[in-house]
């Protein structure tokens, strides 16, 4: 069954560079962007236009919203559904509001990514001064650019499905995510019928990158058992 891999907010499908090596996955794995598109459906709808007939749905943080609205709109396509560091929450108007107001502010000529501060608070504490790390990070958001910036900032996340998903799905948290609480990886686990949920130890949110040895493992290990039912 060949795997899909989606990338979260302001990061492109070089995320998943340490991951892929270290699936052990006989069938193809396709890494794919968020987007084209300007809301959750048309993401989705691309993303679907893109993957193969039938597969395994892989998302991560923002990318785990747009899986979810994959497998909503494309039941019979997805086999089985992960989803990493992600949430069922969604802003608030107020939030959403003060979201934009803080990038009109910013200078689209200048813009190289997000500040090296944000990205270091998402991390654990103990690679909070990984400045390699960091500016790795800070390069994937300077190349998908300000337009992509405002357009994923917009996403409105509200609506999507998760009681009535179907397919076997594991939630993935991690320990020390700062970004998503144990207890918004808890609700969205407990709001999709029959997933299984995992943690994993000394990571922030960025656990393709932070722990990406760990992580593999527990897809693979994951996907060996549902792997008849899929």
């Amino acid at each position: 069954m060949p795997l899909v891999l989606l990338p979260g907010y302001m990061l492109d499908e070089s995320l998943w560079d340490e991951v892929v090596p270290l699936l052990r996955w006989a069938a193809p794995i396709d890494r794919l962007p968020l987007g084209p598109g300007s809301t959750t459906e048309e993401i989705a709808r691309s993303v679907a236009q893109a993957a193969p007939e039938r597969f395994v749905l892989v998302g991560f943080s923002l990318g785990g919203y747009i899986a979810r609205k994959v497998a909503e709109l494309y039941p019979e396509r997805v086999a089985a559904l992960v989803l990493v560091a992600s949430s069922l929450e969604v802003d608030s108007a107020e939030r959403a509001k003060a979201k934009q107001d803080a990038i009109r502010a910013l200078d689209p000529s200048t813009f190289r990514g997000l500040s090296m501060g944000a990205i270091a608070q998402s991390l654990h504490p103990d690679r909070r001064g990984d400045r390699e790390l960091v500016t790795r990070i800070r390069e994937m958001g300077r190349r998908l650019g300000y337009e992509a910036l405002v357009l994923q900032s917009g996403l409105q996340r509200d609506g999507i499905a998760a009681a009535s998903l179907t397919c076997p799905t594991l939630v993935i948290g991690a320990a020390q995510d700062p970004l998503r609480s144990a207890q918004e990886t808890r609700e969205l686990a407990e709001a999709i019928p029959g997933a299984r949920l995992e943690v994993i130890e000394q990571s922030g949110h960025m656990l393709p990158l932070e722990q990406p040895g760990v992580l593999a493992a527990s897809i693979t290990a994951w996907l060996g058992t549902v792997g008849k039912a899929t």
